[in-house]
């Protein structure tokens, strides 16, 4: 009995050991897979910081018996962490504000001539509206006279017909009538009583009444009269040009009584070389290289190498109350642009010679993020009303327009007309003056808007102008110039003095400037500095990136199978449902094995784990001499 004891006991052990190493082997086997997971966070994080690239991480695990030390690199890697992101933020606030470099270029060659356009400054009395303008002069002696005892000299007309046109003229007075000059006073803009010339007349400002449909009427006042005058007599002007139903009427050019010589380069001017406008305050106007199929350009700098001019500036059949200067207004801008004679323009003196040197200038800047700017005006909503390239300018008149059409129901005369609109005129829209200074206050206080719309292009091209001035032609001089201007211009001399002038253009030195925008942030030098300062607070590399975007993932992976094994487990440890009352015995005998198989599985676990009978005897080296004495 004795030795069949003897021969169990190491059997037992036997299989109790290869059974131990078979769940051993089987657990390695789950834990060597094609993804290693971790079976929890101490030994994820114990692995990452033994084995990663990140400088100071390994202080964690290596100072793990030192509380104090490891307290301490805790603190200082967990703020140096903080640290560097707070750096990234800055970075990356820095990059999506979208900075830009600004370069300056300076190109030499061949440059292209600009557009240069030249205005009378004298509005002339066109044939078409002569009779109604004569007609508003009467009328606004009559005003002068009334308001200021002021007898103002009227240019010669026949006035026996005007007894022919008693209709057009009780009309014209009518509409002056119901907007008449007035002088109020300062404080409360009191009428002033006829027939008071012992008030000061500087107590006074000078204006004219302006009414709605509804006779809702202001008075549109000036601190000047003679701004006042001259924008009552230009407001009944307009609107007098406003009644020609074809502009074309009023195209009356006399090129060769307002340009005396023209030449570029040494070269003569020819008809194919300008175009003409009419300017409605300026006259007539003449655009010069405006032809985009033949444009002048300057190979050499200097007086002798640009447009040389030589105009008339004595004013005759002129309007006084809408002219107030003599000579003529000039303006330089780039091809396939308005030329907006109030904006850029300036006036030339008679009897001098006016020498402009211009230097080109351009400025290319960066759309989308970097800045506001359109390229070509098409992602601005307003419609372009000129046919021509967009520009700020052309915008904001534009946009003015169109609410000009939409608030009061007609266009203005000064800009161009929309499709299926028409120009205001009191004979047909009453109350379009007041409607249209509303709107203007509303325009300049950006009330409308239009300022905010009208972006700046991307690509703009300027001309920095500077001018100098002499006398011309010199008093040594002036017989024979004149004489020669009598003899091949038909020049009649009425004032020597004021009745010439001459204009030079030219640019001023052969290169011109180039202002262009780049990113100043690019992707490439925001990963730059990126990695500088990462390299800066833990001296690691793209690698180490990589590690610590292993460590996330991996710390995810962990989550969601701890928190699918608890899932599971409150599964298994919840009691199984009570059998339904039925007669079916099939579903009930799939219910035995499930229940009697963790029966099983724990009383064979209670076996295995119990001690052997042999287990309990002593061990050493006096078990084998039992055996034998046995």
């Amino acid at each position: 009995g004795g030795s069949v004891k003897a021969g169990k006991m190491p059997e037992g052990e036997k299989m109790r050991q290869c059974k131990q190493e078979e769940e051993q082997q089987q657990k390695e086997e789950e834990r060597e897979g094609l993804i290693e997971f971790y079976s929890s966070y101490q030994e994820l994080f114990q692995f990452f910081c033994s084995n990663t690239t990140i400088h100071g991480a390994i202080r964690l695990v290596c100072s793990k018996k030192n509380k104090m030390k490891t307290a301490f690199w805790s603190v200082l890697f967990f703020l140096t962490f903080g640290l560097m992101y707070w750096q990234f933020g800055i970075l990356y606030r820095e990059y999506f504000s979208y900075p830009v470099n600004l370069n300056l270029n300076l190109n030499s060659d061949r440059l292209t001539f600009p557009a240069v356009t030249l205005c009378t400054l004298n509005p002339y009395r066109y044939s078409a509206i002569r009779k109604q303008l004569d007609r508003l002069d009467q009328i606004t002696h009559q005003t002068l006279l009334d308001l200021y005892d002021y007898n103002m000299s009227l240019p010669r007309s026949d006035w026996s017909t005007l007894s022919t046109q008693r209709r057009s003229s009780r009309s014209l007075l009518h509409h002056v009538q119901r907007h008449p000059l007035r002088r109020q006073k300062r404080e409360n803009l009191v009428n002033l009583p006829e027939n008071s010339p012992s008030v000061d007349k500087n107590d006074w400002k000078i204006g004219f009444v302006l009414c709605s449909e509804n006779n809702d009427c202001f008075h549109q006042a000036y601190s000047s009269g003679v701004d006042a005058v001259r924008e009552w007599y230009s407001f009944h002007y307009i609107n007098i040009l406003a009644q020609v139903p074809d502009a074309k009427a009023l195209d009356e050019s006399d090129f060769e009584n307002f340009i005396y010589s023209c030449r570029f380069n040494e070269a003569t001017c020819d008809k194919a070389n300008y175009t003409h406008f009419h300017h409605p305050l300026y006259g007539n106007c003449y655009t010069f290289n405006d032809n985009s199929s033949s444009l002048w350009t300057s190979s050499l700098p200097g007086i002798n190498n640009g447009l040389s001019l030589v105009v008339r500036t004595e004013q005759n059949d002129f309007i006084p109350l809408l002219s107030t200067v003599t000579g003529a207004r000039v303006m330089v801008h780039d091809q396939n642009e308005p030329a907006f004679m109030d904006d850029g323009g300036f006036n030339v003196r008679p009897g001098i010679e006016t020498s402009i040197s211009m230097r080109k200038e351009m400025t290319v800047r960066l759309g989308g993020s970097y800045s506001d700017c359109t390229e070509d005006g098409s992602d601005v909503p307003v419609q372009n009303l000129y046919s021509s390239r967009y520009t700020e300018q052309v915008c904001i008149r534009s946009c003015f327009q169109l609410n000009m059409v939409e608030r009061c129901g007609c266009a203005y005369y000064f800009y161009p007309l929309p499709d299926g609109a028409e120009y205001c005129d009191y004979t047909k829209h009453r109350a379009w003056g007041y409607c249209y200074y509303k709107l203007l206050a509303e325009f300049k206080a950006d009330v409308l808007g239009c300022f905010h719309k009208c972006r700046k292009p991307c690509k703009m091209t300027e001309y920095q102008l500077s001018a100098g001035y002499s006398r011309w032609p010199s008093a040594v001089s002036e017989d024979w110039v004149f004489y020669m201007l009598s003899q091949q211009n038909k020049y009649n001399i009425t004032s020597k003095r004021n009745g010439v002038a001459k204009v030079n253009i030219f640019f001023e030195e052969w290169n011109y400037k180039t202002n262009g925008e780049s990113p100043a942030f690019t992707v490439v030098t925001l990963l730059s500095q990126l990695g500088n300062q990462w390299s800066l607070w833990f001296g690691s590399s793209v690698l180490s990136v990589m590690e610590l975007a292993e460590l996330v993932l991996d710390f995810i992976a962990i989550t969601f199978i701890l928190a699918f094994r608890w899932f599971r487990s409150r599964q298994k440890l919840s009691p199984p449902a009570p059998p339904p009352n039925s007669q079916d015995n099939a579903a009930f005998q799939d219910e035995v094995p499930a229940l009697s198989a963790p029966h099983r599985f724990t009383v064979e676990a209670v076996v295995t784990t119990l001690p052997s009978y042999n287990s309990l005897e002593p061990r050493g080296p006096s078990r084998d001499g039992e055996v034998g004495h046995e």
